[in-house]
């Protein structure tokens, strides 16, 4: 298989276009078929994704209010249980990376967790009767709401890493386009998380939590849909590199295949009762963190040529920062969310907007901006003027912090705070994110090999967990000293100079950050990488899938 990826490569078949499977080639299908420049197979993704989003916005923007004023959780425990769900959505990937790298393939793995997902948020539909004060919810109830939680979190490890594994794995690690694509894919996430604020938010507020809860599993069998009658599209992307191993008997009559869905239904029992301890779940996030941290740069000490090393160091700072990041920005679906109903005048046009319905801005947000900053890197790299990765996610933190010293300054008034500062936080935040997440979803299938892909990218959302258990913390600060507006605009003050600052240094050494890029040895690499080639000496191949090839 390898010698004769080989001889495409010379003959020049290859290059310049997406490396794909010997079996993909003796298909005879047309590679070179595109939709707006891109693969169609990016579209597929992109809807997908959407429907995804639509489900996980959907319910998120009703959450914290969902636990405050139905089951009448106190601030700071429906803070530390939104937290906690959080953090292990972005727990999980590293597992369904791993397991996407090594045995099952993305596709497979994204097919996996959109079947859990489905039957997750369709359960958080069975609501039960509000609790009335003085008394406890009901623990059936409580315990059917606890295992949709778990099901949406094993779900959401087998499907985010690895659907945007699979973009990356559409186009060569030189192509100009990547960032373009992951910027339209991103579009993606947010028209979906659009759309699943404004309409389950709305539902769920207005005529019940069983409706709003109920659309985002509509939602999600949707994306479902989509995915697996979109399969052609993607052209052999995300398939197993050995599908072989997937069919051997491990466990009496169960293939690995099998034993794979079983270990899935067993992690959806664990965390059903691990979600309901932040101190648990903050602690597993730790010893996660470390570990994988460990593993990454073992196999980048010993596995990878100096330039590649290299790469994956600063994959790593990226994947850190990352931390900080989404601490702060997760408060709008916690902190900001609350804050927004309480201190805000949502009056517009004579009508009082539910206050789950304002995190539909940041999506609507992206949709208007992503294209545009799309374009922009497009014309600023034809220019020589586009920023490094490193540098984005400096001006990333910036923009962040502003953010919250904007609304702090809205706020300062006697009253409710004007809705116009709300807009513009999430405007600052917006044009932040934009710097952050769609590049650094980019630079980790960039500066990863091909046989750690899924790994970094599960790294990558790793620290998104962390980011939010970090959120946690900093909405439970907001009402340890009372539920007084003072208290959350001191933190928000706090927090905002705290980003600017970090931001500025980041800043100052991007310049060694993106020198040990190595961009210039890039394209050879992934030639590499393509051959396939196994040596001992800084090897960037899997010993046990020597052909698994992104391109």
């Amino acid at each position: 298989m390898r010698q004769s990826r080989l001889n495409m490569r010379n003959s020049g078949k290859l290059t310049g276009e997406r490396c794909v499977t010997d079996n993909s080639i003796a298909d005879g299908q047309d590679y070179d078929k595109t939709f707006l420049g891109h693969p169609r197979g990016l579209y597929v993704l992109f809807f997908t994704e959407m429907w995804e989003r639509f489900s996980y916005y959907g319910m998120r923007a009703l959450l914290v209010l969902y636990l405050t004023k139905h089951f009448l959780f106190d601030r700071e425990a429906a803070y530390g249980l939104y937290g906690a769900y959080t953090t292990l959505v972005y727990i999980t990937p590293v597992i369904g990376g791993f397991l996407a790298d090594r045995y099952l393939g993305a596709r497979k793995a994204v097919t996996i967790g959109a079947i859990f997902l489905v039957l997750g948020h369709l359960g958080m539909a069975i609501e039960g009767d509000p609790v009335a004060a003085g008394e406890t919810a009901d623990p059936g109830v409580l315990n059917i709401f606890y295992l949709s939680l778990a099901l949406i979190i094993v779900g959401v490890g087998f499907l985010k890493a690895n659907i945007s594994t699979i973009v990356g794995s559409l186009y060569p690690k030189t192509d100009a386009r990547r960032d373009s694509a992951f910027t339209i894919f991103y579009v993606g996430i947010n028209t979906g998380a659009f759309l699943g604020a404004l309409i389950a938010g709305y539902l769920g507020e207005v005529y019940g939590w069983a409706y709003g809860f109920g659309a985002a599993g509509v939602g999600m069998l949707l994306g479902l849909v989509v995915f697996v009658w979109g399969k052609p599209a993607l052209k052999g992307a995300g398939e197993p590199s050995n599908p072989a191993l997937l069919a051997d008997k491990i466990i009496g009559p169960l293939s690995r295949e099998h034993t794979i869905w079983a270990g899935a239904i067993v992690t959806t029992l664990i965390v059903w009762f691990l979600v309901r301890s932040q101190g648990a779940v903050n602690l597993l996030l730790l010893a996660s963190m470390i570990m994988t941290y460990l593993f990454i740069v073992w196999r980048a000490v010993a596995k990878l040529n100096p330039h590649q090393r290299n790469r994956i160091i600063v994959a790593l700072v990226l994947i850190s920062t990352n931390v900080l990041f989404w601490g702060l920005f997760e408060q709008a679906g916690s902190s900001l969310n609350i804050f927004t109903d309480e201190h805000v005048d949502r009056n517009l046009l004579g009508w009082e907007v539910p206050a789950s319905m304002f995190q539909s801005i940041n999506a609507l947000y992206i949709m208007t901006l992503g294209p545009v900053f799309a374009g922009l890197w497009i014309w600023l790299s034809k220019k020589g003027w586009e920023p490094s990765a490193p540098m984005k996610f400096a001006l990333a933190l910036m923009q962040l912090g502003l953010g919250f010293l904007v609304l702090v300054f809205g706020a300062a008034g006697d009253g409710l705070t004007p809705v116009i500062f709300i807009f513009l936080i999430y405007l600052l935040h917006t044009t932040g994110e934009l710097c952050m997440s769609p590049v650094g979803l980019s630079a980790m299938t960039r500066l990863s090999v091909t046989s750690m892909v899924g790994l970094m990218m599960g790294a990558w959302f790793l620290a998104s967990g962390a980011g939010n258990a970090v959120a946690a913390l900093i909405a439970q600060a907001t009402a340890s000293g009372g539920e007084g507006v003072g208290q959350v605009l001191g933190v928000y003050t706090k927090v905002g100079w705290v980003a600017i600052g970090v931001g500025v240094l980041f800043a100052i050494a991007s310049p060694f950050l993106t020198k040990m890029m190595h961009l210039e040895t890039l394209e050879a690499d992934d030639l590499s990488e393509d051959v396939g080639t196994v040596d001992t000496g800084g090897s960037n191949t899997d010993p046990g899938a020597p052909d698994k090839t992104l391109g």
